[in-house]
C-alpha cells in the first residue's frame, strides 16, 4: 500500500510538472498557426503566382508538401496540447474539491477551459489553412503542368 501511494505521488507530480511546457507549447503553436496564416495569405497573392509564372513541378511539390505539413502539425498538436492542458489542472481541482477549496478549483477549472479553447482554435485555423491551401495548390499544379505541356 505504500508503494501504491508512493508511486501515485510520482506519477502526480511528474504529470504536475508537465502543465508548464504543455501551456508554452501552445502558445507556441498559437503564434506559429497565425503566422501560418499571415503566410498563406501572402502566398496566395505573390508566391503561388510566381510558381505559375514558371516552376519544375518537383521544386512546386517540395514546397507544397513542407507547407501542408506544418498546417497538418498545427491542426493535429493544437487540440492534443488543449486536452492535455484540461486534464492536469483538473487533478489539483477535484482535489481541493474534495478539502473545500473552491478558490483553487475556480482557478483549475479556468485552466482548463481556457486552454481547451486555444487549443481548438488552434486547430481548426490550422485546418483550415491546410484545406485552403490543398486547393490552391492543385490549382497551381494543374497551371504548372498546362505551362509544361505546351513547352
Amino acid at each position: 500500500m505504500i508503494i501504491h501511494g508512493f508511486a501515485l505521488g510520482i506519477l502526480h507530480q511528474v504529470v504536475g510538472w508537465l502543465l508548464y511546457p504543455v501551456l508554452a507549447g501552445l502558445g507556441v503553436a498559437l503564434l506559429l498557426t497565425l503566422w501560418e496564416l499571415g503566410t498563406a495569405l501572402a502566398e496566395r497573392s505573390v508566391t503561388l503566382a510566381r510558381f505559375r509564372r514558371g516552376a519544375d513541378l518537383a521544386h512546386f511539390e517540395r514546397y507544397a508538401q513542407r507547407r501542408l505539413e506544418r498546417a497538418d502539425l498545427l491542426a493535429r498538436s493544437g487540440p492534443i496540447l488543449g486536452l492535455m492542458g484540461t486534464l492536469i489542472p483538473l487533478g489539483p481541482g477535484l482535489s481541493a474539491l474534495g478539502t473545500g477549496n473552491i478558490e483553487i478549483l475556480a482557478t483549475a477549472l479556468t485552466v482548463a477551459f481556457d486552454t481547451t479553447v486555444i487549443g481548438l482554435l488552434v486547430g481548426l485555423i490550422a485546418y483550415l489553412i491546410g484545406r485552403v491551401r490543398r486547393r490552391w495548390y492543385e490549382i497551381t499544379w494543374q497551371a504548372i503542368e498546362v505551362q509544361a505541356n505546351e513547352r
